[in-house]
C-alpha cells in the first residue's frame, strides 16, 4: 500500500457539526494507524456562504479535541496552498485541459433558459437533466461553432464548464461505473442517467467537484474517507479521474449520525430541541450573534467527547467501550465502520463523560474545580478542594456540576430545603441541636471519627432516635439531606463553623 494520506476537506461555512469532527476522527485513526499523513484542506470555493470566523473555529475544535492535523493551512506546507480559494489558476488549468481532450465542454445557458427546459419539462410529466440526452440541443460548444464560442467567450458573455459524463458513441467507455467502497463494498452506477456537472462556475471558482479531485492527485491523498452524502458523487469523481488518467484514491463512505428520536440526520434544531450541543465548541454567529453551545464550553471532557465520537458507527468487535485516543488508533478499521446510520444519545455522552471524571485524579479535577471557585470569589488550600472533590465526584456528571454538589463545603447555607424543614425540624429539635453543641464544643480532636463516635454514644445512651438528630444535624450544615458522611463534612468545616451552622439554624426556626 502506498503511504497513507488523508484528508479532511470542511467548508467554512459555520460552526463544525459533530459529524464533521466524527470523519475528521476517523480519517485521523485511520492515518495513525497506518503511520500515515492527516491532512486539512479548506474547500472554500463557495463565496457565497463563505464565513470568517469559521476556519479558525474549525482548526480549534481539531486542537479542542486532540486530533490536530499534520499538514494543513500554515502548518508543513508541503502540497499548499491548502486554502481552494488560493488555488484557482490550478483549477482553470485543468479545467481547459479537460476542454482540451473532448471531456468538458462551455455551457452558455441563462438561468432562464433553464427555467425554460425544466419548466416544459414538468408539464409533460418529466424531469429534466442536462445530460448526453439532450446536451447537442441546449446552448453550449457542442451545439454552437467553434467560432462563435470563441466569439461569445470574447464579448464576456457567462459561462460555465460542464463535464461530459456520458458519451454514447464512445465504444471505449463503460456502461457503468463500479466502485469499491471500503465501507459499503461494490457499488455501481449507469452513466446514462447522470447529469453533466458544472465543473467550473461563471464567477471563476471551481466547483467542489473539480477542486476536489485535482487537489487530491496533487496532494497525494491516498483514500477519500468522507460522509455518505458523498456516495453519489463518486461516479462523477471516478470519471473525472479516468478522463485525466489518474488513479483514483480508495473510497470510504461513512455513515450518517441520527436523531436521537426519530429518523433523519441529526441537526442543531434537534440538539435546541432536546438539550444537548451539536457543535464541539462554542460558536458565535457575528452576523447574528447568536451563539450556539459547545461540548467544551458545557463540560465535557475532550477525550470523553472523542471516545464517544469514536463508537457512533463503529465498533471494536469486543465489549470495551472506554478507549484512550492512542489505544484507537491501534485498534480502528475502516472494515468495522457500519453501513447503516449511528443514533447519537445524550444520555450516553454524559455517561462517558462520567466515566472519564471517574479515571481523572483528584488532584487534576481540584485544579478545573479552583478555577471555577476562583470566579465566584472563593480562594481555598488545594488540598482542601481535593477533599472535597473525592468526597463528591461520584455524584457528578461534569466539574461545573461540583457547586451544586459542595458548595456547603465553602459557605454556610443561606436558605434551606422547605420539604427537609417541614419533616425533620420538630418542636423538640432546637433543645436537641443545643445540646449537641455542647458535646460537640467538649470534643479535642474535632475529626470525622471521633465526632462520630461521640455524637452517637450521646444519641445511644440518651435512647433518642437517630433520625431526630441526624436528619436537622445535616440540615444545619447542608441546607438539605443531601451530601456525603455527615462526620466527613464536620471535620472539613471544622469546629466553629460547625457550631455556627447549627445556632443560625435553631434561630432561623
Amino acid at each position: 500500500m502506498d503511504t497513507v494520506r488523508v484528508r479532511f476537506a470542511p467548508s467554512p461555512t459555520g460552526p463544525l457539526h459533530i459529524g464533521g469532527v466524527r470523519t475528521a476522527l476517523f480519517n485521523y485513526l485511520f492515518a495513525k494507524k497506518n503511520n500515515g499523513t492527516f491532512i486539512l484542506r479548506i474547500e472554500d470555493t463557495d463565496q457565497t456562504r463563505y464565513v470568517a470566523n469559521a476556519e479558525q473555529y474549525i482548526i480549534d475544535a481539531l486542537n479542542w479535541c486532540n486530533i490536530p492535523f499534520d499538514e494543513g493551512p500554515n502548518k508543513n506546507e508541503k502540497f499548499g496552498p491548502y486554502r481552494q480559494s488560493e488555488r484557482k489558476e490550478i483549477y482553470k488549468k485543468y479545467a481547459e485541459e479537460l476542454i482540451a481532450k473532448g471531456k468538458a465542454y462551455y455551457a452558455f445557458d441563462t438561468a432562464e433558459q433553464l427555467d425554460f427546459h425544466r419548466e416544459d419539462h414538468e408539464t409533460k410529466g418529466k424531469t429534466f437533466i442536462y445530460n448526453w440526452h439532450n446536451r447537442a440541443k441546449l446552448t453550449n460548444s457542442i451545439s454552437l461553432s467553434k467560432e462563435e464560442v470563441e466569439q461569445r467567450i470574447a464579448n464576456g458573455e457567462k459561462f460555465v464548464v460542464r463535464f461530459k459524463m456520458y458519451e454514447p458513441e464512445n465504444e471505449t467507455q463503460t456502461e457503468t461505473i463500479t466502485s469499491n467502497d471500503l465501507i459499503r463494498g461494490e457499488v455501481t452506477f449507469k452513466r446514462e442517467i447522470l447529469d453533466d456537472k458544472i465543473l467550473f462556475k461563471s464567477d471563476g471558482m471551481p466547483t467542489y467537484h473539480l477542486a476536489n479531485i485535482v487537489d487530491d492527485h496533487l496532494m497525494e491523498i491516498t483514500h477519500v474517507i468522507r460522509g455518505e452524502e458523498w456516495l453519489p458523487s463518486v461516479p462523477l469523481h471516478i470519471a473525472l479521474y479516468e478522463s485525466f488518467g489518474w488513479k483514483a484514491p480508495e473510497f470510504a463512505h461513512l455513515p450518517l449520525i441520527l436523531k436521537p428520536i426519530g429518523k433523519g440526520k441529526l441537526s442543531k434544531r434537534d440538539g435546541d430541541k432536546l438539550g444537548f450541543p451539536v457543535f464541539p465548541l462554542e460558536y458565535k454567529n457575528e452576523e447574528t450573534n447568536e451563539i450556539s453551545r459547545g461540548y467544551k464550553e458545557d463540560g465535557y471532557f475532550a477525550d470523553a467527547f472523542i471516545n464517544m465520537l469514536a463508537l457512533l458507527g463503529w465498533n471494536p468487535g469486543t465489549e470495551q467501550e472506554i478507549f484512550t485516543l492512542q489505544q484507537l488508533s491501534e485498534v480502528f478499521t475502516l472494515e468495522r465502520v457500519s453501513k447503516s446510520g449511528a443514533k447519537f444519545s445524550p444520555d450516553k455522552t454524559k455517561w462517558f463523560n462520567q466515566q472519564y471524571m471517574m479515571q481523572k485524579s483528584n488532584d487534576d479535577l481540584a485544579d478545573l474545580y479552583a478555577a471555577i471557585l476562583k470566579e465566584k470569589g472563593i480562594i481555598k488550600d488545594k488540598n482542601y478542594i481535593t477533599k472535597v472533590v473525592s468526597q463528591i465526584k461520584e455524584r457528578a456528571t461534569f466539574v461545573n456540576d461540583f457547586w451544586d454538589l459542595s458548595d456547603y463545603f465553602f459557605q454556610t447555607p443561606t436558605v434551606y430545603d422547605e420539604k427537609a424543614v417541614a419533616k425533620n425540624w420538630k418542636q423538640e429539635t432546637p433543645e436537641l441541636m443545643q445540646t449537641l453543641i455542647s458535646i460537640l464544643e467538649s470534643i479535642v480532636d474535632f475529626n470525622s471519627l471521633t465526632i462520630e463516635t461521640t455524637v452517637k454514644e450521646w444519641i445511644t445512651s440518651k435512647e433518642i432516635g437517630f433520625g431526630k438528630v441526624m436528619q436537622p444535624f445535616r440540615l444545619s450544615l447542608v441546607g438539605a439531606m443531601k451530601g456525603p458522611h455527615l462526620f466527613d463534612i464536620a471535620e472539613m468545616i471544622g469546629k466553629q463553623e460547625t457550631i455556627a451552622r447549627l445556632e443560625k439554624t435553631i434561630k432561623t426556626f
